[in-house]
This record gives C-alpha cells, sequence and structure tokens, in this order.
C-alpha cells in the first residue's frame, strides 16, 4: 500500500494529539505577524561553539548559522524548498540543460566597501565549492567552464545537465567569498575564515573564543531599511540545562536547531511567551538511520539487514526517543523532499517474528543461550547525555531477537576514524541530512564510487551495487523532470530490497524562541537565514 504523506500541520496535530504533546500556533504566521521594528539585539544560542565562521568549505550546521549572517549565497529556499533570490536576482537554465545563467544583484558592496562582482562568483565555485567543499565536489563536478561576460552575469558550462545545482546554491551549500581578499592565499588557513568580510545584513565584529560571536548591523546592506536589529550575538552554552534556563530568564532569544533537549520542550508551551518553529530545518531533508557495516560477513547476506528491518518498531522510536518530533522513514528519500519521494518501495513494519524467520533462513539460528549473533554497535558519544538513548533503543530492540549488542561510544574524531577509517565496526548510528535533492544528499551514501577511506559521510557501508550505480549516474544527468523522477523511484526501490542502510526517522529540527522574535519571510532553509528580516517586538511597558 502507497502511504499518502501528511503536510507539517497534520502531522504535528497527529502527534500531538496521539502523544499528549502540546500544539503550538502556527508558526508561519506567528513569525510574519506584526510590523518590523527596528533596534535591538538578538542573541541567539547554539551549541557546539562552532571551528570557524566560514561555510563555504564545510557543512557543519554550526558554522553556516553563524556565518550565513555575515557571508550569502546566490539563493534561497522557501518552505516548498524552491530558489527564491537572494545575491542572484534571477536564473536561466538552457533547453538542452547544459548551460545555466544567474543574473547578479547590482549595487551590492562586500563589508570592506568593495564591490560584489561575478569575479567572486567564479572564482569561489572553481577554487572553493569545486576542489575543497565536501558536497560541492559532487554538486558543481559538470560545472566545466564559468564565464563573466558582464560584472553581474555568471555562466556555467557543463559538461552534461545536473539539474540539482539549484538546489545547492544557498548560503548553506555556496557561499561566496570575497575573491580580492582569498585569491593567491590559502584559503583553508586564511585568518578571514574567523573574522569573515561578507555581504550579508551583518558585520563580523568579535569572536571571544568559549563565550560568543558578536555581529552588528551593515548599514550599507543591499535590501533597503533592513536589517531591523541593531546586532546578533551568538551565545555559546555547553550544558543543555543551561540552555534551557537562559531561554526560560530571556537571556538568549533564540536557542536555534534543537539545542534545547527534547524533554525540556514542555517548558515552553505557553504561546504568549514562546514559539516552536518546525520548518527552518526542512531544506537538510535529515533522516535518523542504522548503517550496516557490508564487509562483515554476517551482513553480505541481504536476509539478515533486513530481519534488522524488521526489528525496530520505528513508531515506538519516535515516541520513546524524539517524543513525536519527526515521523518513521520509509526510505532513503524523505517524504518532505515531495519532488521525488516515492511510497512505492518494499516496507518493513515492525514484526519480530518475520525478523526471526530472516534470520533462520540465512542460517544465524538461536544457540544454547538464545543468541545468535554478537555485534557492536558505535554512536557519537560527543553529542552529549541524549546520544545514547537511540542507540539503547535498538540494542533491546535487536536483543528480542537473538542479536547481542555491545554498544561503543566515543568523542567524534573517534566515531568516525572507527567507521571512515578503520572501517572497524558492525553497525552504526547517525542523522544524515539528505537535502532537497537525491543527487546531492542520498547518492552519496549508496555509489561505489564515494567508497572513500577516511573522509567522513561518505559510503561508510562499503556497499556496492554496480546495477544502482548506474540507475543513480543516469539520474543526476537526466534534465527530463518525468524521466529523472522514474530514475530516482527505481533508485529508492532498489535500495530498500537491499537495505544497506535502515532509515528509521525523517527528523524534525525544533527551535524555540521567545515569542518577540519574529521574522518577514519563514524559510525552509531557516536554520541558515542571513535574518535580515528579523526583528524583536519591544518588551511590553
Amino acid at each position: 500500500m502507497t502511504s499518502v504523506p501528511l503536510n507539517r500541520r497534520e502531522l504535528t496535530l497527529g502527534l500531538a494529539a496521539a502523544l499528549g504533546l502540546p500544539w503550538w500556533h502556527d508558526t508561519a504566521f506567528a513569525q510574519s505577524a506584526g510590523t518590523p521594528v527596528k533596534g535591538g539585539v538578538l542573541n541567539i544560542a547554539v551549541a557546539p561553539e562552532p571551528t570557524g565562521l566560514t561555510s563555504a568549505f564545510i557543512t557543519t550546521m554550526n558554522i553556516g548559522m553563524v556565518s550565513s549572517k555575515v557571508l550569502e549565497g546566490l539563493v534561497s529556499y522557501d518552505l516548498n524548498l524552491q530558489p527564491v533570490p537572494a545575491l542572484a536576482t534571477s536564473w536561466q537554465q538552457s533547453a538542452d540543460g547544459r548551460t545555466l545563467t544567474f543574473q547578479l544583484r547590482q549595487g551590492v558592496k562586500w563589508h570592506d566597501g568593495h564591490d560584489f562582482t561575478a569575479d567572486d562568483v567564479a572564482w569561489t565555485l572553481l577554487e572553493v565549492w569545486k576542489k575543497l567543499h565536501p558536497f560541492g565536489r559532487a554538486a558543481f563536478a559538470n560545472v566545466e567552464k564559468v564565464e563573466t561576460p558582464d560584472r553581474h552575469t555568471v555562466v556555467l558550462r557543463l559538461s552534461s545537465p545536473a539539474p540539482y545545482i539549484l538546489n545547492y546554491v544557498n548560503t548553506y551549500g555556496a557561499q561566496i567569498l570575497p575573491r580580492h581578499l582569498y585569491a593567491g592565499k590559502d584559503v583553508l588557513t586564511n585568518p578571514l575564515n574567523n573574522a569573515p568580510v561578507g555581504t550579508g545584513p551583518f558585520v563580523f565584529k568579535e569572536w571571544v573564543k568559549g563565550s560568543h560571536v558578536r555581529l552588528d548591523r551593515n548599514p550599507s546592506y543591499w535590501q533597503k531599511d533592513q536589517p531591523y536589529l541593531d546586532g546578533v550575538v551568538f551565545r555559546f552554552i555547553p550544558d543543555a540545562a543551561a540552555r534551557t534556563v537562559a531561554l526560560e530568564a530571556g537571556e538568549v532569544h533564540v536557542a536555534l536547531g534543537s539545542v534545547i533537549p527534547l524533554t525540556n520542550l514542555n517548558r515552553f508551551t505557553d504561546t504568549s511567551r514562546y514559539t516552536i518553529n518546525l520548518d527552518d530545518g526542512r531544506y537538510l531533508s535529515t533522516i535518523f538511520l542504522t548503517q550496516f557495516n557490508v564487509r562483515r560477513p554476517h551482513f553480505t547476506d541481504k536476509r539478515v539487514r533486513q530481519a534488522f528491518a524488521h526489528a525496530i518498531d520505528r513508531n515506538a522510536l519516535l515516541k520513546v526517543v524524539f517524543l513525536g518530533y519527526g515521523k518513521p522513514a520509509t526510505g532513503p528519500v524523505p517524504s518532505s523532499v515531495v519532488n521525488y519521494y516515492s511510497g512505492d518501495v518494499r516496507k518493513y513494519p515492525y514484526d519480530p517474528k518475520a525478523a526471526e524467520a530472516l534470520l533462520d533462513a540465512a542460517g544465524l539460528k538461536r544457540g544454547a543461550d538464545g543468541k545468535r549473533l554478537k555485534i557492536t554497535l558505535d554512536f557519537d558519544g560527543g553529542g552529549g547525555p541524549t546520544a545514547a538513548r537511540p542507540a539503547e533503543f535498538i540494542k533491546q530492540s535487536l536483543a528480542k531477537i537473538g542479536v547481542d549488542v555491545e554498544l561503543r561510544a566515543g568523542d567524534t574524531a573517534t566515531y568516525l576514524r572507527r567507521i571512515f577509517t578503520e572501517q572497524d565496526y558492525d553497525l552504526m548510528i547517525s542523522s544524515l541530512h539528505r537535502l532537497p535533492d537525491p543527487t546531492l544528499g542520498v547518492q552519496r551514501l549508496y555509489w561505489t564510487r564515494n567508497i572513500v577511506k577516511g573522509a567522513p559521510w561518505t559510503n561508510g557501508s562499503g556497499y556496492s551495487n554496480p546495477a544502482l550505480d548506474t540507475v543513480m549516474e543516469a539520474a543526476a544527468d537526466e534534465p527530463d523532470p518525468a524521466k529523472r523522477k522514474a530514475l530516482i523511484t527505481q533508485w529508492q526501490q532498489i535500495v530498500q530490497e537491499d537495505v544497506p542502510l535502515l532509515e528509521l526517522i525523517e527528523q524534525t529540527w525544533v527551535t524555540v524562541s521567545t515569542a518577540r522574535f519574529r521574522k518577514a519571510r519563514p524559510q525552509g532553509d531557516g536554520l541558515f537565514a542571513s535574518l535580515a528580516d528579523a526583528w524583536l517586538v519591544p518588551k511590553a511597558g
């Protein structure tokens, strides 16, 4: 049976009713209500503290949350994940899909007073995104040449169609750097990576390590009368409980991107004081998963992997661990990616008996002690005290079918080394972003050519299927939308038969803010919004 995805409002209302959760009013309306007010400094809690303040060559979320107020991309995305103008005012693709032309906004200045031009975009694409960016190397691989016929036009000449590029030219995926300050220098070690000069609504002022980053209003911003705020301060509060208290006390106005533990959200149910935003992370389209190391002899048989898929109750995992914030995943493409999602794939409903039968058929019968198999499950202990909760849930689920799981927690560096360099693991869990186009965010997890030892967030399972590779590569180059969608549906069907990864929960990123915080335009990539259109309602009295 093909399931019909619910819209975000229906989903949240249903979860609230089913789980006894509070329901918050429509966030998009709440954030856009009222007349903008100038002045005030917005305090935002971000955790952990970023390692740099430039996202042009790195995709770490907390870096992008800060840097996107200073540096910008060509577009941003609305709630339907459609591109809307930022530094590009318009774009056009040729009929054969091999030429993509951007018209740039005129009159834009870098914060040091230099003009922003097409040369900045061309240089950043060729020297930074295409060479250094972990997603950009694939996203811009087909770009053979970049032409700049005038100061405000950029023309991409492609070796073959790349219809996904328009889904990756925002601040998260393609942040533009000032050529005059970077060209001829080592991009990765440039001091401006920690003190950025951008075109955005806010100007970098200071970074006090262990405390905060302060940004001041850009008086020469290209958007007339914006920004409304006098400045933004990002506060780095390592303790989750302290972040909760700081928000309650009004010391921070926004806790961005699930830095408040889900278990504490019941403290922010007063809609006259707080707003819960469930839409700002739509662009990321994140799925929580369990990944097999298919190099292990016991995981080469897909029946074993399918058995594990039947053994985990996704609905219970959603309720117990994620407290209803999300929905059960049905495949590698989240239902939020409406252009490419397909429910016409093999499903794995919770069925321990079916799981046991599959394990028996694969030759993994219970021993005298009732155990079939002993394995390890690795998780990132750097994620804080709540990181173990999904691991514990999976351990208990697999114990019911005779699989003995040893949990291994390491810091982030240890975890990544075990998975991607040493390849010394059985199962791992993680949350991985799928983005608005499967070629960008999903293909990397299954593509044989992306088995790259030592490179995080590539094909760490070691899964290789030449037939799937052919379908994915054809989808990447197919300019016809209907044909491309058919290929991506076929791709989802192959993956759900082989299940090298168990897609478990489509996660919802939760931003909590004071009701005084307002924003004129809701965004699907709002975690990386510039906040040019944000303001603070003055305190009563």
